[in-house]
């Protein structure tokens, strides 16, 4: 029976997906098989070597030492695009919010004071400091393009806006998605200087952080409108408060509080809702549930952040599943012992990633603890599971 622990509340109709018979799932085990995550901080706990995998219940993988666990060979999955279009929803929001000074508008609207003639004065008084903007005809930059970068382009695309995007790392699959009516952008200098909001889907690397900066925020026209649903860190925010006050720019949208933030009149922040919808939070416990369970029982890997993409059918026979430094000679010492005890390959897919390798093979028989013993034994192997 596999083992799974919960570092925080997973959807059930995720967790409904392991089979009662064959899965058991607590908050608190010993030795588990994987680990299903949220936003618990994963960096200093300790991890039992019973671990084979970590399931994060969303897309960003901060929350968990990755470089630890890919060492460890323990694959760590996540669910991209489960959540896209709630933030999707959230984006177009944050463009509305900040066009038409809803936040500031209903602020004064509450606040009023008197009976209600007197209320009816001063909205009719008040209303003129409110004047917004429409969003057709405006030009919006999409700053990476996976799967949430394209659903907000289409909609946006949809809503009559001319859109830019920016990703030198697009997918096929991404492309395949992205309406042809969107151009493209260079670097994010050229998409700067010609957009009207710029929104960012990035992960939070060495790259990406303040991409959004003070010489950066000088190629943008006045007035535009900044939206960081990505991560915090991406943007700059004291420079975006600076270039507001300035008057450069007309507002900031970003699910990331600070003090810095939190009170400044045109900047709104949200308390990272992005992904919080109940279709959101089932999307990913079902995708990330689905994943961790066809590594544990087949081997194969979908959306790891760490392991390669290795996906081999079932045959009828016994399956050796190996994690091993990406190194000269390994699938040909890892063939050599299993030929040395007289066992045939049926199938075999080696792939790598970085300085991790995995091999899936099916062998002809039952594969004796002696032979898993010697690859166990070459150097570079890190772990071994038959399946």
């Amino acid at each position: 029976m596999f083992k799974i622990q919960t570092l925080n509340n997973i959807s059930d109709l995720g967790l409904n997906r392991l089979p009662k018979g064959q899965y058991k799932i607590d908050d608190e085990l010993n030795e588990p098989d994987a680990i299903l995550v949220r936003s618990a901080k994963m960096h200093d706990m300790a991890l039992p070597a019973s671990v084979k995998a970590i399931g994060r219940a969303g897309a960003g993988v901060n929350n968990i030492p990755v470089d630890a666990m890919t060492e460890r060979g323990v694959a760590v999955f996540n669910a991209p695009g489960a959540n896209a279009n709630a933030v999707k929803e959230l984006v177009l929001a944050g463009m509305l919010l900040a066009s038409r000074n809803i936040c500031q508008a209903w602020d004064y609207a509450r606040n009023l004071e008197g009976d209600d003639a007197s209320i009816h004065k001063q909205v009719e008084a008040g209303k003129k400091n409110y004047v917004g903007f429409e969003l057709p005809g405006r030009t919006l930059g999409v700053v990476g393009l996976g799967a949430i970068g394209v659903q907000v382009t289409n909609a946006a695309l949809k809503l009559g806006m001319n859109v830019v995007g920016y990703d030198p790392s697009i997918t096929v699959r991404s492309a395949w998605r992205l309406s042809a009516e969107a151009t493209q952008a260079h670097s994010i200098e050229e998409l700067l200087s010609q957009v009207d909001y710029v929104s960012f889907h990035v992960p939070l690397v060495e790259a990406t952080t303040h991409m959004i900066n003070a010489e950066r925020i000088k190629l943008m026209k006045d007035n535009a409108v900044v939206l960081n649903f990505s991560r915090d860190g991406i943007v700059d925010d004291a420079a975006v408060c600076d270039a507001i006050e300035a008057g450069k720019l007309y507002s900031y949208v970003c699910d990331y509080a600070s003090n810095t933030l939190k009170r400044h009149e045109r900047v709104i922040t949200l308390p990272h809702i992005g992904a919080s919808t109940a279709e959101a939070e089932d999307n990913c416990a079902v995708m990330v549930v689905d994943q961790i369970r066809d590594y544990l029982e087949n081997g194969n890997i979908v959306n790891s952040v760490n392991f390669p993409e290795v996906v081999m059918p079932r045959t009828n026979g016994s399956r050796i599943a190996i994690v091993n430094s990406n190194v000269p000679n390994m699938v040909g010492q890892i063939s050599t012992a299993m030929a040395d005890a007289n066992l045939n390959i049926i199938d075999l897919l080696n792939k790598s990633r970085g300085e991790i390798a995995y091999t899936l093979a099916d062998v002809e028989g039952e594969i004796p603890a002696a032979v898993i013993d010697k690859i166990k034994a070459i150097d570079g192997v890190v772990c071994v599971r038959t399946l």
